[in-house]
């Protein structure tokens, strides 16, 4: 009776401490032992302004505005984000006054743009900026798009 009990016992140690080092292996985030090298880092920013290009072409897509406005919104837009992230990469004595001045380069940038376009087009950069924009509506509109188009051509 006492070898069942005790083997009992070291099955049931035995899978706990077996459940705790897979458990913790699971949740590790590789370490990288080195710094990223100027290929990977000039990848790294190319892709991101890759992104940023379909990004600001996929809200272009929304807006009613004619191509010589949306020219203009594109640039706009382009010298905001990059004004955005000046300011995010300077170093701030406190958290407040970043958040100030990010608050204050929303209000003031787009003010010029106002006379240039419509208030309905104004509100979708609003959102924008507040980042309540919905990429992936936009590109399923545009797939759905592209289907039905496709479909009428075959239909012909």
């Amino acid at each position: 009776m006492k070898k069942v009990v005790l083997f009992i016992f070291a099955i049931l140690l035995g899978l706990n401490v077996h459940a705790q080092r897979r458990g913790s292996s699971l949740n590790n985030i590789p370490q990288s032992n080195r710094e990223p090298t100027k290929q990977e880092i000039a990848k790294y920013e190319r892709e991101a302004e890759e992104r940023k290009e379909q990004y600001i072409a996929n809200f272009l897509t929304t807006l009613e505005a004619d191509e010589f406005q949306k020219q203009i919104i594109k640039i706009n837009l382009n010298s905001f984000l990059e004004e955005k992230i000046a300011l995010l990469n300077t170093k701030f004595e406190h958290r407040l006054d970043r958040e100030e001045a990010v608050k204050n380069l929303e209000d003031t940038h787009f003010l010029e743009l106002q006379e240039l376009i419509s208030k309905s087009d104004m509100e979708k950069i609003k959102e924008l900026i507040k980042g309540d924009f919905n990429e992936k509506e936009v590109v399923k509109d545009k797939k759905k798009k592209r289907k039905k188009k496709k479909r009428k051509n075959n239909d012909d």
